[in-house]
């Protein structure tokens, strides 16, 4: 598809700067908390996922997945809960493990690629809210970060095989060569995210020290200073990775960005100083027929800040604008779940 390289997204200064396009919602943005329900789903390691819910009774459920150490209740989620939610979007809003207030129950937990996750998620609102329930006719996926490295994963590993009930994609900010992202974040320059990061996971790793006291351990944590050390230590052990290198190749949605068959936007601002240049699927992009690639001068990671009267990103405004233009609301749905309720 055509990159849109020719953003609607305009702002002036002093928000022509990522950083502060990236921290100023996250310090200061106000959202009110949604009135989610919540829903457990147990997965078939004995773990759960904690699925967030906002209904209204609208037929199209958006399932939003949030970024690294991020949950239903980041700032960005409830901002996308809030802005699909008023334009006739029921939301799931699901929760990684270990990101919903409460520690999982198995010594690994979330990471960039986790698809089998999400399938698990989708898996469960197809038979109990679609075929048994008959709450929905069509499902879009929204991913900020590493949740839209899941979705854009996903779909790829899905190719020809994905449920039709799935008709859109949005992924925000997306860190679509892992190794790339990661080396951009441990340059001096980032040092703020990544000491934030760093102190997020040290207490997750605490968590689950009291729940595996003989199997993990923060010990030496001091030492690690970027996301190699981590996920040498911990993710790539933990999720049956060899190294980091090879948990970020294997992981890496850019790879899978050619097998894709939902129309997708991707969304990723070009002051973004989580990403680096290998994270604008260019290339990519050109050569698929259903991933539209923006490239916005500015936004910062899950900033895309704007000043209108109802107080929506520019981001939530694109989203809604490209899953509407992808709805089949107005027309019968053929029901059928495909793939997605049968055992592999």
């Amino acid at each position: 598809m055509p990159i849109i390289d020719k953003s609607k997204y305009e702002i002036g200064w002093p928000w022509t700067s990522g950083h502060l396009q990236s921290l100023y919602p996250t310090l200061f943005r106000k959202v009110e908390k949604p009135q989610y329900s919540r829903q457990r789903i147990i997965t078939p390691d004995a773990d759960f996922l904690d699925i967030d819910w906002v209904r209204g009774g609208n037929r199209r459920v958006a399932v939003v997945l949030h970024g690294l150490e991020g949950s239903s209740y980041a700032v960005y989620v409830r901002g996308m809960a809030r802005h699909l939610f008023r334009n006739g979007w029921d939301i799931a809003a699901m929760n990684f493990r270990s990101c919903s207030g409460e520690s999982n129950q198995t010594l690994g937990f979330y990471h960039s690629g986790k698809t089998e996750d999400l399938e698990q998620v989708l898996r469960h609102i197809v038979i109990h809210e679609i075929v048994s329930a008959g709450s929905y006719d069509e499902i879009s996926l929204i991913g900020f970060s590493i949740g839209g490295n899941i979705v854009l994963k996903y779909l790829g590993e899905q190719g020809l095989r994905v449920s039709p009930l799935i008709k859109s994609a949005v992924a925000i900010s997306v860190p679509c060569d892992l190794r790339g992202s990661a080396e951009a974040l441990s340059l001096p320059k980032n040092r703020i995210y990544m000491n934030r990061f760093l102190r997020l996971l040290r207490h997750k790793i605490r968590s689950k020290m009291t729940l595996f006291p003989n199997a993990i351990s923060d010990s030496g944590f001091e030492s690690i200073r970027n996301f190699k050390d981590f996920d040498d230590r911990y993710t790539a052990p933990l999720s049956g990775f060899e190294d980091a290198y090879d948990y970020w190749d294997k992981c890496s949605s850019k790879k899978f960005l050619g097998a894709i068959r939902v129309n997708t936007l991707i969304i990723n601002a070009l002051n973004d100083p989580f990403l680096s240049s290998t994270c604008f699927p260019v290339r990519e992009a050109k050569q698929s027929k259903f991933v539209f690639l923006e490239t916005p001068n500015y936004g910062g990671h899950v900033g895309f800040v704007s000043w209108n009267r109802d107080k929506n990103s520019f981001a939530e405004m694109r989203a809604l604008e490209f899953l509407d233009s992808q709805s089949a609301s107005d027309t019968e749905t053929e029901l059928s779940y495909s793939m997605i309720v049968n055992d592999k």
